[in-house]
């Protein structure tokens, strides 16, 4: 697709994977909005790449509703949501409460679900858009003390299943992202210690991947892919 001029929103965009997409993105020529729970980080980010920012949480769903709807609102239209706002719990299964795992699955899956649904509406009538839906190797299996996380990044590709199918009639095209370990907080916020090393993926290769995936033309898509870093050891 042409990316100059659409229409992007990118959930979690403040910081990580989140931010490198939408700088990305930005550099496209796409009008980018991000969008998150803290006011001082999205503003900060927003500032530095030069794109709008909607203070809000996907897992509350009148959040969701009143994000999409502004960014419509403002610009008549929506061609791309990424989905990417995201965290994780890791503990073993008699440790994980039953709090951290709705909690997981409030932002991992819930939101997800508000936002794609929004956004599917606009994109049925418009006859065209684009969901990305950015999961994890952790999605394609399991581990121990990854209850909460996997389980919620296996939910979050059946639900694309069901999405891809259902909307590529309406030429939308629904692609899902499974990155390998990628040197951002995230890890560290989770309480996980995480060895740092230049061979590791950093965020700009998972964006890079997008927009990569994103320019096919639209006759043809690419329905689901990992990124992985080539030699991490």
């Amino acid at each position: 697709m042409e990316l100059r001029n659409a229409v992007a929103l990118v959930t979690g965009g403040s910081e990580g994977i989140g931010r490198a997409i939408a700088e990305a993105l930005a550099a496209e020529g796409c009008h980018v909005t991000i969008t998150g729970r803290r006011e001082d980080a999205l503003r900060a980010t927003a500032r530095d790449l030069g794109v709008d920012f909607l203070v809000g949480d996907v897992g509350v769903e009148a959040d969701a509703v009143r994000t999409v709807g502004a960014v419509v609102e403002k610009r008549g239209r929506i061609d791309i949501l990424v989905n990417n706002a995201g965290y994780g719990v890791f503990k073993p299964l008699v440790d994980t409460s039953f709090a951290e795992l709705e909690s997981v699955y409030r932002t991992n899956v819930f939101g997800p679900f508000l936002m794609a649904r929004e956004a599917a509406r606009h994109f049925i009538d418009q006859g065209s858009g684009e969901l990305v839906n950015i999961s994890s190797t952790s999605g394609l299996r399991g581990s121990a003390g990854r209850t909460a996380y996997s389980s919620s990044k296996f939910a979050l590709r059946g639900m694309t299943e069901c999405w891809r199918d259902e909307l590529r009639r309406h030429n939308v095209r629904v692609m899902l992202v499974n990155p390998s370990e990628v040197m951002t907080e995230f890890a560290a916020k989770a309480g996980v210690e995480r060895e740092r090393s230049e061979k590791k993926l950093r965020p700009r290769e998972i964006a890079d991947a997008i927009v990569g995936a994103l320019k096919i033309d639209r006759r043809g898509f690419l329905p689901e892919f990992s990124v992985f870093a080539t030699n991490p050891f």
